[in-house]
Order: C-alpha cells, then structure tokens, then sequence
C-alpha cells in the first residue's frame, strides 16, 4: 500500500487517532480534529502553530462584509456577501529547544500521535522529538472547548527532556490576520479577505493578555484574551508582551532529566455587535477569572459530565462494521459540537470546523441536522430554530422585494440576510421555507413544547404558509401550481411543481392552518382569520403531485422524465463533479441528478406513496444521481433500506458516515460536511431502525444488512428515552427514562412500561437491484480479505 492510500487513522469505537503525522493531510486532519462548544470553533492545527493546511479559529456569526460582484444586475440580486473569518488565534504555544524551534519538518520525529477522544471531549497530542542539535524533548499537549463554559478554551501543555539537560523557551500567544492559503476555484471554498481585523486595544498584565478588533465593514467587535497557570523549576524567567495583532506570554527555563514545564492555558472570546470596548474588556476578563477558578481538573470533569449525559440520549452501537461504529460516534460528536452552546445563532453547514462556503448555513441544517438534534438533543434543536425566528423579519422584508406574502429565508446566511450571489439554485430553492416549518413540526411533535410552539413555532410556520400561497396559484382546472423554483437536486433549475417542494409546502400548509386553531389567540395577533386558514386548507388540498403514467414514476418536476438522459457512459471518472467540469445551461435540460430529490420526499413525505410507487421510484432515480453533493448518499441510504435494498444502503450508508475520515470529496481540507455527519445517525436510525415521527407516534420498522449483526441506539420522544436494539431476528425495546409510551413495530401498535418487549422481525421480499450511472456505484461495504464483493444480490 502506497504512502497516499495508507488509512490516515486507525479504527477504534470512541476515538479518533492518527498514529503518525501525516504533512500531505496536514489540511484535512484539522478539520477531522476541530473542536467546538457551537459559540467558538478551533481547528485542530498543531500547536506550534506550523506547518499548517488551514489556520483557524471561528466565533459563530462573526463575519466581515465583501461585495458580490455580478457581471450584469438586475433587481433582487444581492449586493453583499457575508464570510466567515479567522480571528484572533489562542491555539499557538511555540517552543524552542537550546535555541532552535520545534518544527516537524525539521530535526527527527520520533513519535507523533494525536487522538480526538469523544467521551472526554479533548484532543490529544503527544510529540518526541529530536532537534537539529541532537537534543531530545517530549511533549504533550490536550486542548479542549469547553461545552459548559461557551466563552472558554484551554490547553494543558507538558514540556520534559529524554535525554539530558535542555535550556526551554515557550511562547504562548495570540495572534490576529494570519495569513490564509487561497482558496482556488472551488466555489464551495471560502472567499480569501486578507487583515479583516483592526486593531482596538491590546493590554498585557502578568500572566494575562488581552487583544480587541472590530471588523472594518460589518462592524463587529470581538476580544480575545489567555491567562495561564504555569509550573516548572524555581528558577523561571517569565514575561508578557503585546501590540496590535500580537499577544505573547514567554517562559523560559531549563529543564533537567526527571523535570517537567507545565503551562495550562486558558482562552477566552467574546464579541458583539452593539457592546462597547470596555464591555467586551470586562467579559474576557470574567470569562477567564471563572476558567481559572474552575481550573483545569474542573474543566476536564465538567466536560466528561456534559459528554456522558449526551451520550447516554444519543449513543448508536453497531456491531460488524467497525468503521461505521467509529464513524457514527464522530458524527455524533461533531453535530453535538456544531449545536451545543450555539444558543440562538446559526449551525453553519461546516460547523465552526472551516471556512467552507463561507461559513453559510443552508437548508442542510433544518433537513439533515435538526432531525439528529431533535431526537437527541431537543433544546439545541430549539436554540436553532430560535435563530431562524430571529432573522424573521429580515425574511419577510425579503419576501416584500420579492413580491411575495410572508416570509422568504434566505438560501445561504450568516446573519440572516441573503448572501447568495443570484443563480437559479439559490433564490429559486424557495423548499428552504418548508424544510424550516418541517422542523418546526418535527420539534413540537418531538418535544410537545407549547410554550416554544406559541412563542417561535406558529410565527414560522404561518409566515411561511403565506409565502407559499402567494407564490403558488390555483390553475383553470382548480389544481393548486407552484412553478417557476428550485428543488433539492441543484442540476434541475426554474422547474414547474417540483414533487419534493409541493410536497413539503402541502404539509407547512396544513400544519399552519391546524397550528392557528390550536392557538387561536396567537393567531389572532399574527393577523390569521378563518378566511386565510381556510384558503391555506384548499391549496394544500388541490396542490399539483406529478405523475408519469408512461413509465410508472413520480417526475422529480413536471415534465423532467420527458428530458433526454444525460450521456453517463461518455462522461469520464474525473469529470465529476459535473458541475465544476460542464456549464450549467446542459446539466439543466437532461435528466442527471446531483442529488436525492424526489428520493428525499420519498423519506420526508413518505405517506404521500405507496410503498410499490416508492420502490419504482426509487430504482428510476437510481439510475440518474451522480451523488455531487455529500447530502445524497444519507437519503439514498434510509430509503434504500425501506425499500428492501439493505446491502445497498450499507453501501450508501458507508459514504455519508466516512465522507471526512475518507476525505472522500477530496475538499475536507475546508471544513466538515455538518449534513453527512448527520447522515451516518439517520442511515442507521431512520435507515436500518426504520424510525419515522409524526402525530404524536413513533413507529420503528428495522431490518439490517449482512455486514451488521447488531444495531442499538437510544431517541428522546416525548419525555421519554428509549433504546432499540436489533439484530436480523428480532428487535427489543426498552424504556430507560419517562412514562410509559405507545409504539409501532411494523406497522403494529404496542405499549412499552417499565419491562423491555422483544418482537420479530419477518424477512423482507428480495427485489433486484437497482442499476447507478456508470462509475458511480457507492463503494461496497462487504468486501472479503480477497477482494470479492459479499454483499447478498
């Protein structure tokens, strides 16, 4: 096996671990080791600060302004964009050993090895190194964000010799505008601004520094400051500096075998868009005395605390596949990360793990994320769509320029207005509206949370009923159209009655309406009348749902299984993704989907089919999505598996779970796919376990593939906790927490108590499998020590 296809990390159930440093993945590694509390996010970079792929360090919702330039404008194009910055980096400890620094790249490593550990919620590093000089050090390093203190960071770091004396110098610092790789062609990458960040006030008092800029466009103002608990041999030199954009804490000394340099350092951020400087001062400080206070056992304590109570609602354990166990307790971690102390700011679709798209949160969060959080975590669920209500009457105010009623999210964001350059895909993928209620729903049906549901829930989804009523309208014949939009699949633009939009728009409809009547006075004050509800009632009624008698199928849109097929034998391996190598204009006419669209209704509004109409459809779109987007293989998994084809949503399941320990888009340099890390819970929740929720049930209908002999995972439901556990004979179901609760097992009804109920499962008929676009079958998950494909035909 060459150097470049040699696994990066080793496979073990609670932790993620790189064995060796690996500079050609330097990019990737620390995005796979990001840590974050959802409010501040910190690469996981090396701690001397080089070499990197990526430097950074991000706060939620901290953004500068840029222009969107467009080569011709016309009215409702953007003007502004809004990206994420790196600021000001608390991570950095450079050492210099006998007067040369530590730098990997040169002198001897003779051991290097990191380990993000997702029950203590840390990061690991341990270092041994021989400098130029032939002086040898060890050193090790655990970084952490806390989750219970959201302003704090901190890092325990250990200095000791191996083989003799050595004279030590270590440098703790900040440092604001660092300098950033540019981020190519790629338009999923970040935009590059160079010195986003001006220069306030810098202050260094004994062990504490503080650093304070604002932005010189959105007009945001953020502090950093670290302070530090040092111990080590009596005879210390240690010193703090500061200007502008550099803190420095120096500590000097030298170290004799059996001796030991330990500096605990503790990071605080705050920012703001209306607080003064002094404010801002006053906050780090605080944040900082509570740090200490706490210290660094307390912080760690703390931090296992929070993680065992998660994971005791959240944990997935999958016996067969070691990979997938790894994979979904990251992706656990990691939506866990993006979500927890978010409180009332966005969950961008990197997390705080990278500058991807610029820091944006897109639907991805309310479709693929929300449903994770909901049944795992609920009041992070709620914190996001909280969020979501606070930016209302930005999107109402977009809605008005738009000539539309109610309310028009935007499709890409940071603070809540539309920062999407125009493109048929972004303005015209109006389903953001529905999946935002969707969620809404979700929680309330979740959580029967009726304060949260009167204070946020109906406002959202009324505003949203009423963007959908002015946008559609009843035809001659009386059928409810909603035409000219965008639906999931980005390589369909500006089609008529999209099925998943309809879909979706047809239940924020009805549940507006049936949300009005359960809070009539709330209603009233958000100016809803009889008339309007019942005018909702009739267009979800007579809304238009597409079907092609001809083939048998659902068309993703009116008239798209008319399309001449895209040619998928011509086009080559790496011309993939299509949307970086061919002009949209030719993806737009031809049936070539880049992902699950009218498969994702079939998941989401899966009382809208039958269950032969769902495997029809599914097999049709089988055979056209190229998977350019790492949202597809999640859905693709979950339906797969409800339709019967359970080797190939293992397959499915595979990508969507390993899409960034495999760095399989090759683009995990730029931050974590948020959606697929989700994706790894639903292909085996919503997937094998064959969970669906709604009105107040939960119905399970598992079943799982050869290469899994055991699956078991745990769900919050209506203040209860329940844990599923099956196997390919039977599944059991026991409460753990809460009051007895009524469930479905295939399609049969029973009540869970205090006693755990075992029932079986029938095997499934076997259907043939469905055919991908040549060259895009997912990877197989049952593969032999030979190389023979295992999985059952």
């Amino acid at each position: 096996m060459s150097g470049a296809d040699r696994p990066v990390f080793t496979v073990e159930p609670w932790c993620v671990r790189e064995p060796e440093l690996r500079l050609d993945r330097l990019a990737q590694t620390e995005s796979v080791f990001a840590l974050s509390n959802g409010h501040v996010g910190m690469r996981g970079n090396l701690d001397e600060g080089e070499p990197h792929g990526l430097p950074g360090t991000y706060l939620n919702s901290f953004y500068e302004q840029r222009p969107l330039p467009h080569a011709e404008t016309a009215y409702g194009y953007p003007e502004s964009g809004q990206t994420v910055i790196n600021v000001t980096n608390g991570k950095v400890i450079r050492l210099l050993v006998d007067d040369e620094p530590l730098d990997v790249r040169y002198g001897r490593v003779l051991h290097h090895e990191r380990v993000l550990d997702m029950r203590a919620g840390t990061l690991t590093r341990q270092v041994e190194w021989t400098s130029p000089a032939d002086k040898t050090i060890k050193v090790t390093s655990v970084r952490m964000v806390s989750l219970t203190q959201r302003a704090v960071a901190a890092i325990c770091y250990e200095v000791e010799p191996v083989d003799g004396a050595v004279r030590v110098v270590a440098q703790s610092e900040l440092v604001a505008n660092e300098a950033l790789p540019g981020g190519g062609k790629d338009p999923r990458a970040s935009a590059i601004l160079e010195s986003p960040l001006v220069s306030e006030e810098h202050v260094a008092n004994g062990t504490k520094v503080l650093l304070l800029h604002r932005t010189r466009r959105s007009g945001l103002r953020m502090a950093a400051g670290m302070s530090h608990d040092i111990k080590g041999p009596k005879s210390m030199a240690i010193d703090t500096e500061s200007s502008n954009d550099v803190g420095r804490l120096t500590v000097a000394t030298r170290l004799e075998p059996g001796q030991k340099l330990r500096i605990v350092k503790y990071i605080a951020y705050g920012w703001s868009s209306r607080r003064s400087r002094p404010a801002l001062h006053d906050q780090v400080v605080g944040a900082l005395a509570g740090a200490r206070q706490t210290g660094w056992d307390g912080l760690l304590d703390e931090q296992r605390a929070y993680l065992d109570e998660f994971w005791e609602g959240a944990d997935v354990e999958v016996e067969g596949d070691a990979e997938i166990q790894q994979a979904v307790r990251f992706g656990l971690f990691h939506v866990m990360q993006a979500g927890a102390r978010a409180e009332r700011r966005m969950i961008p679709a990197k997390g705080l793990t990278g500058p991807g798209y610029d820091g944006h949160t897109f639907w991805d969060t309310e479709t693929f994320v929300m449903p994770v959080l909901t049944y795992t975590s609920p009041g992070a669920a709620a914190d996001a769509l909280a969020w979501r209500h606070m930016t209302l009457p930005l999107a109402i105010e977009r809605a008005t320029q738009l000539g539309l009623e109610g309310a028009a999210f935007p499709w890409r964001t940071i603070r809540g207005h539309e920062c999407s350059g125009y493109w048929p895909a972004g303005t015209a993928a109006f389903h953001i509206n529905a999946d935002i209620a969707d969620a809404v729903v979700r929680y309330v049906d979740a959580t029967r949370d009726e304060q949260f549901e009167r204070e946020i829930g109906l406002d959202l989804v009324v505003q949203t009923a009423r963007l959908w009523r002015s946008l559609g309208h009843h035809d001659v014949g009386g059928v409810f159209r909603i035409d000219g939009v965008t639906g999931p699949d980005e390589y369909s633009a500006i089609v008529d009655n999209n099925v998943y939009t309809n879909l979706m728009a047809r239940r924020n409809l009805q549940e507006a309406a049936e949300m009005a009547m359960r809070h009539p006075d709330v209603a009233d004050r958000l100016g809803v009348d009889a008339e309007e509800a019942a005018s909702w009632r009739d267009a979800a009624a007579a809304m238009l749902i597409p079907y092609d008698d001809r083939l048998g199928v659902h068309p993703q849109s009116e008239g798209f299984t008319n399309h001449a097929r895209w040619d998928f034998a011509a086009t080559k391996p790496d011309h993939y993704p299509l949307l970086l190598n061919f002009p949209y204009f030719d993806l737009y006419r031809k049936q070539v989907v880049k992902q699950a669209d009218l498969v994702l209704a079939l998941h989401l509004c899966g009382e809208a089919f039958t269950e032969e109409q769902k495997a029809r459809d599914f097999a049709y779109y089988e055979g056209l999505t190229v998977r350019d987007s790492s949202l597809s293989a999640q859905t693709q998994a979950v339906v797969a598996a409800e339709v019967g084809q359970l080797e190939l949503a293992h397959d499915y399941l595979g990508e969507t779970a390993l899409m960034d320990l495999h760095d399989l888009n090759r683009n995990t340099r730029d931050g974590l796919h948020i959606a697929s890390m989700a994706g790894a819970w639903s292909g085996l929740v919503a997937g094998f376990g064959g969970m669906r929720a709604g009105g107040g049930e939960l119905r399970f209908a598992p079943r799982l593939p050869g290469g899994i002999s055991r699956l078991a995972f745990r769900m919050r439901y209506r203040g209860t906790l329940i844990k599923v556990n099956v196997t390919a004979e039977a599944a059991s179901y026991e409460l753990l927490d809460g009051p007895g609760i009524k469930l479905w097992h295939h399609g049969e009804p029973f009540t869970l108590g205090d006693e755990p109920i075992e029932l079986p499962i029938e095997p499934i008929p076997v259907r043939p499998a469905p055919a991908q676009p040549s060259g895009r079958e997912p990877m197989p998950r049952r593969i032999d020590p030979h190389g023979r494909d295992l999985r059952r035909r």
